[in-house]
């Protein structure tokens, strides 16, 4: 599967590691565009040529930080086992799942962000996951749904990523499902 989104520049690079590391550092409303191009190096003027806004940032920086799912397995059930481990796994990485949970939250009253994220975030996975689970698109919708509200949902609880042994009961419960 080709990555998600565009292809990427030096500037990208450090803009994206910028923006997750100042996420983790200060919170997502304390990561203005101010202070994530500072923390980049970069002038404000260069993050707001490519990125018009702070939620267009942030989910270019997650599209990069999670960059291709790794689809594997020899049967639906076990591509679906492998895609949320990984996935858990990346909403655990610093930055990410903060970053996640923030920019979620401003899509809610957010029409044009919510569009961002939906287009170029859940669309190109969802497409992916369509294609090698053999499911329509409402499954998997909610089979993210699912997963990723339930991953995001403990990091808002618990400040913590979810635990080895919750993230193999949440496999098991969505497999069955499938």
């Amino acid at each position: 599967m080709a990555r998600p989104g565009r292809p990427r520049s030096g500037v990208d690079d450090t803009v994206f590691a910028a923006t997750l590391r100042t996420v983790h550092e200060l919170g997502y409303e304390r990561a203005t565009v101010d202070r994530i191009a500072a923390a980049a190096g970069v002038a404000k003027t260069t993050i707001y040529r490519r990125w018009p806004a702070k939620g267009a940032l942030i989910t270019a920086a997650l599209v990069d930080a999670f960059g291709p799912a790794p689809l594997d397995g020899d049967d639906p059930a076990a591509m679906l086992a492998t895609a949320i481990r990984w996935i858990a796994g990346k909403i655990g990485e610093p930055g990410v799942g903060a970053a996640f949970a923030g920019v979620f939250t401003d899509a809610v009253s957010d029409p044009q962000l919510r569009d961002i994220l939906r287009t170029r975030l859940q669309d190109p996975y969802r497409i992916a996951l369509q294609e090698a689970l053999g499911e329509p698109e409402q499954r998997v919708l909610f089979f993210i749904d699912v997963v990723v509200g339930t991953l995001l949902h403990r990091m808002g609880m618990t400040g913590e990523p979810m635990v080895d042994a919750d993230v193999d009961a949440l496999v098991a419960m969505v497999t069955r499902a499938l």
